[in-house]
C-alpha cells in the first residue's frame, strides 16, 4: 500500500530515495528532488529528451534556476506574476543551479509552474522546488485516481485520504481559481526572439495568447 501519512511524505520527498504524488490544479503530480530525476524517467520509462518541469510554491523559489538579461527575467516575471499560481508553464533558459538530470539532453532549459492548488504549494514550501510531471507510464494517458496510481505504481507514495481530505478544507481557500482541469497546463517556451513559441500544451490561456 503506497498510502502514508503526510509527514512520510515530506520526510521521503526530502529525502529524495522515493517518488512522491500529490494533487495540482491539473493532473497529480509525479515528483521528486530535481538531483533524483532520474527516478522518475526509470518508473514511467520515459525518453530522456522529454523533460521534467520544475515546480515550486512560488515563483519567488524558481527564478534561481533561470537566467537571463534584465530585460528578460523583468518579462518572464511580469508573465509570472499574472498567471502564477495557474496551469502554465514557461520554458526558459536554465542556469547552472539546475541539475542536469531533470533535463539530461538538454540542460539549457527549463520549465517552471507554480501549480492553483493549496495542497501542492503547501507540500512544495516544505520540500522546495521538486521535478514534477503526470503520473503514467509513457504514451499512455495520466492516472486521476489515488487507487489507480497505488495500483499501477505501488513504489509512488500518496497522501493518505482522510489526511488529503482535511488538508483540502483548510487550504482550498487559498487557490486563486479553485478548479482541477484534467489536462496538462498550457506550455510557453521562450524562443530568444522577444515572441514566446506555444509547444505541447493542451490547456488554452487564451489572454496570455492575445497578451504575448
Amino acid at each position: 500500500m503506497s498510502s502514508v501519512s503526510f509527514n512520510q511524505l515530506i520526510a521521503a520527498a526530502r529525502s529524495g530515495d522515493r517518488l512522491i504524488s500529490f494533487p495540482t490544479d491539473t493532473l497529480p503530480a509525479l515528483a521528486v528532488r530535481p538531483d533524483r530525476s532520474a527516478l522518475i524517467f526509470a518508473a514511467k520509462q520515459r525518453s530522456l529528451d522529454k523533460p521534467l518541469i520544475l515546480m515550486g510554491a512560488d515563483a519567488t523559489d524558481l527564478w534561481e534556476y533561470v537566467q537571463g538579461s534584465a530585460a528578460e527575467m523583468e518579462f518572464w516575471q511580469s508573465v509570472a506574476a499574472q498567471y502564477f499560481p495557474g496551469a502554465l508553464t514557461l520554458v526558459l533558459p536554465a542556469s547552472d543551479r539546475l541539475p542536469p538530470a531533470i533535463n539530461p539532453t538538454d540542460p539549457t532549459t527549463i520549465g517552471i509552474r507554480v501549480p492553483n492548488n493549496g495542497i501542492a504549494r503547501y507540500i512544495l514550501t516544505l520540500t522546495s522546488p521538486m521535478a514534477t510531471t503526470s503520473v503514467n507510464r509513457s504514451g499512455e494517458l495520466p492516472l486521476e485516481s489515488w487507487s489507480d496510481i497505488n495500483t499501477q505504481f505501488p513504489e509512488v507514495l500518496t497522501p493518505s485520504p482522510a489526511e488529503l481530505t482535511e488538508l483540502e478544507s483548510i487550504l482550498a481557500p487559498f487557490d486563486r481559481i479553485p478548479t482541477k482541469t484534467g489536462t496538462p497546463s498550457t506550455v510557453v517556451k521562450w524562443t530568444g526572439k522577444g515572441v514566446p513559441n506555444f509547444a505541447a500544451g493542451r490547456g488554452q490561456v487564451d489572454d496570455l495568447i492575445v497578451l504575448l
